[in-house]
């Protein structure tokens, strides 16, 4: 009877459940030591009568609170949130459901004929519908702050995890006291995301602890799946088919390609990591449930987001929209690890692999416009010859897209060195070294770019034998292999190809002038004796003047129309003309016109006095300007020849 006496004040003394169960431990050892005590004590033994009397209260202490937020039994007509209300009342609503999820368990396992396991039962479904309610009313009102953006920042709060997590352990002391330091480090916006969060949490623990996860989670995910796909389509995200890319002209796909670009960053780094943060912190109990949830709310916004690069991708190739493709290829590149870290899952990495597999398309399709471009270059069919041999619309064009492509060498390093080595082509390498591609990824761009632009020289060669003077020819080719020095020099070319590929084609250039000077005026310079003869008689000497008047105004008729765009090198060309040919004529005309001086008609004889050839050789190889600047410029005692033979 003692033994029963004790069971008895243990039964009457006030304790908390956590103490209770204690107690019901070490009394259970009393009760094993009693095993061999007479047979006729009734059932059930003195221990379960503890156990279920605990239990029991359990659930009449469930019973009152349950209850008393029971909508059903609530005499406001209005629905008002528990969370909202009393949020110290609302955790102990959340452990009375744990403490009765408990009473039900023993119920079922030692008392299953227990009058109490029906109210239980009842009881449980009361509160798993005011909790369901609470849920969604936590989800909608706090729609605001638990929109991405919001959730985004508030991930980065250092406080955020704990705050988060605290109420989701049981046995966790002073979790509010953890809160509210955390809450008053951070905004008002990350405040009120961290509570509802926080709440959040603490109810689907309860629920899926419950068994009620099925019913937690289809709420869940019904509301925030409409949450992401409103934001996607307030971005802009929807499907386009690849003829309606190929339908756009180039402006407008500009357009939507960085509409898109801005589009992904928003969706990746705010919605989806977002969502994902949520997702795993409301049900940080369980990997399947978070992992299912993220999934069936994520999956078809986040392959909606990535079809357009693939139809992009996949679309009619153009030189001009590689750059778009590149564009791409580098957005995708940069959120690369964070599309892998939110997607991980493996019910979800279709999305992950789907932005692996628009990278390699993508790839593919800007190698082949870069080969498609080399190709155009080699198969342009222009017969046509520049007038005067200036710049030939392919160089310009080509050294535009060639600068073009050097702005994106980052991007170019990565294509360039996963693609196989170009084919050897029938060009002669020999025209100029091209830098090595065997160092860096750097170096693979700057050989590819190098190679490119040799195709477009080796192809100005081609251009060249369509001028049927072969002066021209040579001033052509010394005019538009300046103009790619000039290219390369002002862009990031120069960096990529350095000064000592620019130095060789320098050399290239000078030797096409010399070849251009030497073929252009050597019939001039055949003209003029070799040497000066006093017992020349005036006749020959007439005959000098004669065949140099008409070689010199042949030659000038001729190459006036001639052009060398680039100031510096026209300058170079003139001078080089005038330092040799000036002098010779001077010598020539001063020491022979005093053997002439007493002829007639003199002025037509001798046409040119040494300064008028200096005059003409400044008019030549201008661009065409009106007849009044040109001889105005040409008769200025400063001109570039007057100003080297000074």
């Amino acid at each position: 009877m003692a033994i029963l006496d004790n069971s008895k004040r243990e039964a009457s003394s006030p304790s908390t459940p956590r103490r209770a169960k204690k107690s019901l431990f070490s009394f259970s050892k009393t009760n094993s030591s009693l095993s061999n005590y007479s047979s006729h004590l009734p059932p059930p033994t003195p221990s379960h009568t503890l156990s279920q009397s605990i239990m029991e209260e359990n659930i009449d202490n469930a019973e009152t609170i349950i209850k008393k937020w029971d909508p059903k039994e609530s005499s406001f007509e209005k629905f008002i949130s528990l969370f909202q209300e009393d949020r110290k009342e609302a955790k102990e609503f959340i452990q009375c459901v744990k403490d009765l999820k408990r009473a039900m368990h023993f119920l079922v396992m030692e008392h299953s004929t227990s009058n109490k396991l029906v109210l239980a039962h009842n009881l449980m479904q009361t509160a798993m519908k005011r909790l369901e309610k609470e849920f969604y009313q936590i989800l909608s009102t706090n729609k605001e702050h638990l929109d991405p953006e919001s959730v985004s920042k508030s991930s980065q709060s250092s406080h955020l995890s704990q705050s988060i997590s605290v109420d989701s352990q049981e046995d966790e002391t002073g979790s509010e006291n953890d809160i509210q330091a955390a809450v008053e480090s951070i905004s008002e916006v990350e405040r009120l995301s961290v509570l509802a969060m926080s709440d959040l949490n603490l109810i689907a623990d309860c629920m899926v602890g419950s068994g009620y996860a099925k019913e937690c989670v289809k709420i869940y995910k019904i509301f925030r799946k409409s949450i992401v796909d409103e934001g996607l389509y307030r971005l802009g995200i929807e499907s386009r088919s690849s003829a309606h890319i190929n339908g756009k002209n180039s402006d407008a796909l500009e357009h939507q390609v960085k509409h898109w670009i801005n589009a992904v960053k928003v969706g990746v780094k705010t919605f989806f990591y977002g969502e994902r943060f949520l997702c795993d912190h409301v049900f940080s109990t369980s990997n399947t449930i978070r992992e299912t949830c993220f999934t069936d709310i994520a999956k078809e916004g986040g392959i909606n987001l990535f079809r357009f690069p693939e139809v992009i991708a996949k679309s009619k190739k153009s030189p001009e929209n590689i750059f778009l493709l590149m564009d791409l290829h580098e957005t995708i590149s940069e959120l690369l690890p964070e599309i892998e870290s939110i997607f991980s899952y493996e019910s979800i990495s279709t999305v992950k692999m789907q932005a692996l597999s628009i990278l390699h398309k993508l790839k593919a399709s800007i190698q082949t416009t870069l080969s498609d471009f080399e190709s155009s270059i080699q198969k342009n069919s222009l017969r046509t010859p520049v007038p005067g041999g200036g710049i030939h619309p392919l160089t310009n064009s080509a050294l535009d897209y060639v600068c073009s492509l050097a702005n994106y060498s980052g991007v170019l390093s990565d294509i360039i060195c996963d693609s196989a080595p170009a084919a050897q082509s029938p060009f002669p390498e020999s025209y100029f070294d091209s830098p090595s591609a065997n160092e860096t990824p750097t170096s693979a761009v700057s050989a590819r770019l190098a190679w490119i632009i040799l195709v477009l020289l080796c192809k100005l060669d081609s251009k060249a034998k369509l001028y049927n003077d072969i002066a021209l020819s040579y001033l052509f080719l010394a005019n538009n292999l300046q103009f790619v020095i000039e290219k390369v020099r002002k862009s990031v070319l120069k960096c990529l190809l350095g000064d000592d590929w620019i130095s060789k084609l320098e050399r290239k250039v000078k030797l096409y002038a010399t070849n251009y000077e030497n073929v252009a005026w050597n019939k001039v310079f055949l003209c003029l004796p070799e040497s000066l003869d006093p017992s020349v008689s005036p006749d020959i000497i007439k005959e000098h003047f004669r065949k140099f008047n008409t070689a010199f105004d042949e030659s000038y008729q001729k190459q006036k129309s001639w052009v060398v765009p680039d100031g510096k090198l026209r300058d170079e060309i003139k001078v080089s003309i005038a330092r040799k040919l000036v002098p010779a004529y001077r010598d020539f005309y001063d020491y022979y016109m005093i053997v002439l001086s007493g002829e007639k008609n003199l002025e037509v004889l001798v046409r040119f006095s040494p300064d008028n050839i200096g005059n003409y050789l400044s008019d030549l190889f201008h661009e065409t300007l009106p007849l009044g600047s040109l001889l105005s410029a040409s008769t200025l005692p400063n001109s570039c020849v007057w100003h080297c033979l000074s």
